[in-house]
């Protein structure tokens, strides 16, 4: 992302027009758009000076952090709950997410939804045993719970 012009270039810009200049003419005397006047000049009338905003950052997840008790408790009822269902969940109660926000959520809460790592894994067409190399023991009993971890 480029950098904001100077708040001293945008200041003289502001200053050059309140003393009577048109903003074209402000514009043209330091170099600047005639259309970034326009705008310093309105945002110094608007706030009170021609500071620019902040740049970057995260400006959407609070949509779903409003919700984060919400989704939170949807985990402690069912913990093997996947983000789909819990997408759906949200949907029946009026909020649409998209499951990589969803997933985001729980990143920063430090929760990860976790299926049973024990996959039956594809084994060779004509031997009824998996092939050595691909599954030798399940990552972890399959008698414990699945869920948030």
């Amino acid at each position: 992302m480029p950098r904001s012009i100077s708040t001293d270039l945008r200041d003289r810009v502001v200053a050059a027009v309140d003393a009577g200049a048109s903003r074209r003419q402000a514009a043209d005397r330091f170099g600047v758009s005639a259309a970034s006047a326009v705008r310093w000049v309105a945002l110094a009338h608007r706030q009170g000076d021609a500071r620019p905003k902040k740049q970057g950052g995260d400006r959407r997840s609070r949509r779903i952090e409003d919700h984060g008790e919400l989704l939170l408790g949807l985990v402690r009822e069912t913990p093997d709950m996947t983000l789909a269902e819990v997408r759906v969940e949200l949907a029946e109660r009026g909020i649409s997410a998209a499951v990589s926000t969803i997933w985001r959520f729980f990143d920063r809460c430090g929760l990860t939804l976790k299926k049973d790592g024990a996959r039956l894994r594809a084994g060779a067409a004509r031997c009824p045993e998996a092939a050595r190399g691909l599954v030798r023991s399940p990552a972890r009993s399959r008698s414990g719970q699945a869920g948030v971890h």
